[in-house]
């Protein structure tokens, strides 16, 4: 008997992943996914094309990671080469490697290279620090703060997680495993919380602490589990308890937080949530909570945003924090943030593969199949396109093809759960915090 091909057995195990996820009472109705013949295809071609960003952006010296490159999807050229590199994206684009050395789209030699000088940079001075934290956006090259933006605690994590990832998937090198370890030791999340104890502060500039905390739902599950689990400057796990646990209330869909559809994926394409739920408090299911959340989004988008926006239907939908053609945009809903112009974010519905594949992977195929190379280009989808008035993105941003790349790749193999739960401080973290299998 033949032995099954490499792709024959991610293929098979696609679909059983897929078929898992898709079968549960998340929104409070069964519902069921059998992926098709050409799923896995355009999932495989959509992450190639993804992880090409990174490839592009990381800076072959620092392995800092730019936050966004300039250019045209219509004909895949790259113009301007700006300097300004993300703490976040970076920790984005260190998984990107794990992702990519285990399907082969990099060597593994490469990658192992790209994620050492990454986190030499992070960890021996380049890269500015204060009490282990890292400004939001920073040189390239020189790894200086970038302009006046602050230390950011959300992006921070980005990269914790990512390193976390790395010293698990490359567990025969032992000086990133030291490195990424040395990182961890060094974030001081008590000194983040600004004296309260608990709840962290959004960042901290040499003029003090942001007033913000991240007191409600939003982005910061991983931020807090991290630090409950941190082996040496580590929160109280009650932090885990302390911020507030704010409903939303849509159509038929009950759900915690009135936050942006990419807050809910974020941090749970680390941390792997399935099956689990509190013990504690509310004895929330925090991974149905992000299922929930997706298909509220989607109904609000072809119901309530269908009435002004004809271009938004059952099949094409999706908007969050994204360029558009005034700016970067932090928009979404329910309940709406910001003003929709029309333009749809297919990174919403890609970030959300992972949870809601039986409607995110038709919103793939629909978008592609609709518009086709208006909007697919060297890095997959555009970042946002209007088909009311026929705008679309030049601008690939590096968080939105990083957490389509990771939502697949959770879908499709459940690879990215298994490297990052596999480090023992996520783990220790869940149990401080009574998460636990339901």
């Amino acid at each position: 008997m033949a032995l099954a091909s490499a792709a024959t057995i991610r293929r098979r195990s696609f679909v059983k992943l897929a078929s898992a996820a898709g079968l549960g009472l998340a929104s409070g109705r069964g519902f069921s996914f059998a992926p098709r013949h050409n799923d896995d295809a355009l999932l495989d071609d959509l992450s190639r094309r993804c992880f090409q960003y990174f490839a592009d952006a990381v800076d072959p010296e620092t392995g800092i990671c730019r936050d966004l490159i300039h250019g045209n999807v219509d004909d895949n050229t790259k113009k301007g080469d700006e300097s300004r590199g993300s703490t976040g994206v970076t920790g984005f684009a260190l998984t990107a490697m794990c992702i990519g050395a285990d399907r082969g789209w990099i060597s593994r030699q490469k990658a192992k290279d790209f994620v050492r000088h990454t986190l030499q940079s992070y960890t021996n001075g380049k890269v500015v620090a204060e009490h282990g934290w890292f400004y939001h956006f920073n040189d390239v090259h020189a790894g200086a703060r970038w302009k006046d933006v602050e230390m950011s605690t959300s992006d921070s994590i980005w990269l914790l997680a990512g390193a976390l990832t790395c010293r698990q998937y490359f567990h025969e090198d032992h000086e990133i495993g030291d490195l990424a370890t040395l990182l961890y030791s060094r974030y001081d999340f008590p000194w983040m919380t600004n004296g309260d104890g608990k709840l962290l502060s959004h960042g901290w500039r040499p003029e003090g602490f942001i007033a913000l905390r991240y007191d409600k739902y939003c982005q910061l599950a991983a931020m807090y589990l991290l630090g409950i689990g941190s082996p040496t400057h580590a929160l109280p796990p009650e932090a885990w308890y302390a911020w507030e646990r704010n409903p939303n209330n849509y159509a038929n869909y009950s759900y915690i937080g009135t936050s942006l559809l990419w807050t809910y994926q974020y941090p749970f394409a680390w941390f792997d949530l399935r099956g689990k739920r509190e013990t504690k408090g509310g004895k929330v299911d925090w991974f149905a909570n992000c299922q929930v959340a997706t298909r509220a989004h989607r109904e609000w988008c072809y119901t309530d945003l269908a009435k002004q926006f004809p271009n938004f239907t059952e099949d094409i939908w999706g908007i969050t924090s994204s360029s558009s053609p005034t700016g970067y945009k932090a928009w979404g809903g329910p309940p709406q943030h910001s003003k929709p112009d029309g333009s749809v974010v297919p990174c919403a519905a890609g970030g959300s593969l992972m949870l809601t594949p039986d409607i995110c992977i038709p919103a793939m195929h629909a978008m592609k199949d609709k518009y086709g190379d208006k909007i697919w280009g060297k890095y997959g989808f555009a970042d946002a396109f209007n088909p009311v008035t026929g705008w679309v993105s030049t601008d690939t941003l590096g968080l939105d093809v990083g957490m389509t790349l990771l939502a697949a790749e959770n879908l499709r193999t459940g690879n990215l759960w298994k490297w990052f739960m596999a480090n023992p401080e996520p783990q220790r973290a869940m149990k401080l915090a009574a998460i636990e299998k339901s």
